[in-house]
């Protein structure tokens, strides 16, 4: 599913006219600025074109107002024995072709990621855990780069 299809407030349709700053002619915010609760179950791919899942949940770290990780969720069956990811949102690239998330990591990869089950979620803000996953996916935690 895609963010267009949970749109409900029509933020992603168009109105026949381009937006000064790009080619598309979209008359909302997107896709510089999106909706929260549009991207939630949004479908993730690898750059293969490999399903890797969906979007349980964006995490928001109330200090900075920054998105921190989205909750990438695989595997499984109709939710069960489906295994989350926190994937740090940096690491996730939007399709606005396809409509849908691209994230430079192999299904495979992804198999073996630092994951955790929907009862026992990690302490998302330790600092030690933020670099693990950051490591994994070789993407900078935004503080880094916002402490330059």
């Amino acid at each position: 599913m895609s963010y267009e299809d949970r749109d409900p407030y029509g933020m992603y349709k168009s109105n026949g006219k381009p937006h000064a700053h790009m080619n598309s002619l979209n008359s909302g915010p997107g896709p510089q600025l999106m909706g929260a609760d549009t991207l939630i179950g949004n479908d993730v791919v690898s750059l293969s074109d490999d399903d890797l899942g969906d979007i349980k949940e964006l995490m928001l770290d109330m200090k900075t107002g920054h998105v921190a990780y989205a909750v990438l969720a695989f595997g499984g069956f109709l939710g069960m024995g489906e295994k989350l990811f926190a994937v740090p949102f940096s690491a996730l690239r939007l399709d606005t072709l396809h409509k849908r998330f691209v994230l430079n990591v192999e299904r495979e990869r992804l198999q073996g990621a630092p994951g955790f089950d929907k009862s026992q979620w990690p302490d998302m803000a330790d600092a030690e855990w933020a670099r693990g996953v950051h490591a994994y996916y070789g993407s900078k935690p935004y503080a880094d780069s916002m402490n330059r």
